[in-house]
């Protein structure tokens, strides 16, 4: 069954108001070490729970320097929780806000392993 569309746009508002903070309100240094993106945030049908999805732009790092950090940003933002929970109650009028949790985007990994598999197999695409 597809997402509503309340689900949708709270989601969305609650992605707004978290990445508006990462850029001006959270000075937690675990989340200052790189570039972090909030994704998408998938609300469930009854409003109590958000996921959402975080990307770590990192630039050279190896597999396992960038495992640690994403695991450092996903800690800094479990602990700003509350912090968001409080923004997100103040920004959008909710009579019980979401519980939050955070997980990783990997969505471009797996962009990236299609891609591959594609170019191994030697398809022409056009474009």
């Amino acid at each position: 069954m597809g997402k509503g569309y309340r689900q949708g746009r709270l989601g969305e508002e609650i992605r707004k108001v978290i990445s508006e903070m990462l850029l001006r309100e959270i000075k937690d240094p675990r989340l200052s070490s790189g570039m972090i993106s909030i994704s998408d945030v998938d609300v469930t049908s009854d409003g109590s729970y958000a996921t959402c999805y975080v990307t770590v732009l990192t630039a050279g790092k190896d597999e396992e320097a960038k495992r640690e950090e994403e695991e450092q940003v996903i800690e800094g933002l479990k602990s700003a929780k509350g912090l968001i929970k409080k923004e997100i109650g103040r920004q959008i009028k909710l009579r019980h806000i979401p519980e939050l949790l955070f997980k990783i985007d990997t969505s471009m990994e797996y962009g990236r392993h299609i891609s591959e598999v594609i170019n191994k197999l030697g398809i022409d695409h056009e474009e």
